[in-house]
């Protein structure tokens, strides 16, 4: 099956389904109270190709599998545009199955970056897995310029709530 997987820039008509998984993201893996009409105002610009754009992955004609959300911003010093990661999520369906939907993501997301010129900034923020997230990005995006702390909360905090 993974062969058949494909990723394509998302669009509008993706709008629902890219949500669902933005919000199921966010329950998961925020460290913060989701705010779906905020998550629509960084979203809805990428899916027109408005300062950046969504890949998603998935088999033809299936459902969406997992996406990466990207930006086009500026950092706070600077004129200079950059591509900035916001997210990448794997549907919980798909994490267990064979094609590497998130490595295949990291490698749109450079492809990307090379395609627009644009330097790419992209990390794991994560409290859970977080080991082997870093390893997958170091394979492909070489050494890391840093790391996240977070003081205060965890972006795992609902998952040990549910336990």
């Amino acid at each position: 099956m993974s062969e058949n997987l494909v990723i394509t820039i998302a669009t509008p008509e993706n709008v629902h389904e890219i949500m669902d998984i933005a919000v199921a993201a966010s329950n998961e893996n925020g460290f913060l109270d989701a705010n779906p009409s905020r998550m629509l105002q960084e979203i809805y610009p990428a899916l027109c190709r408005d300062h950046g754009l969504v890949g998603i992955i998935g088999t033809p004609g299936g459902p969406i599998e997992g996406a990466i959300l990207m930006r086009i911003g500026k950092m706070w010093y600077s004129d200079a545009d950059v591509l900035e990661e916001r997210g990448i999520f794997i549907h919980q369906d798909y994490r267990n199955a064979k094609g590497g939907r998130a490595a295949k993501l990291c490698e749109f997301a450079k492809k990307t970056s090379d395609a627009l010129g644009l330097p790419l900034i992209i990390g794991v923020l994560s409290n859970h897995r977080t080991a082997g997230k870093v390893k997958m990005y170091q394979r492909i995006f070489g050494e890391s310029a840093g790391a996240f702390f977070l003081y205060g909360a965890r972006t795992d905090s609902r998952m040990i709530a549910a336990e």
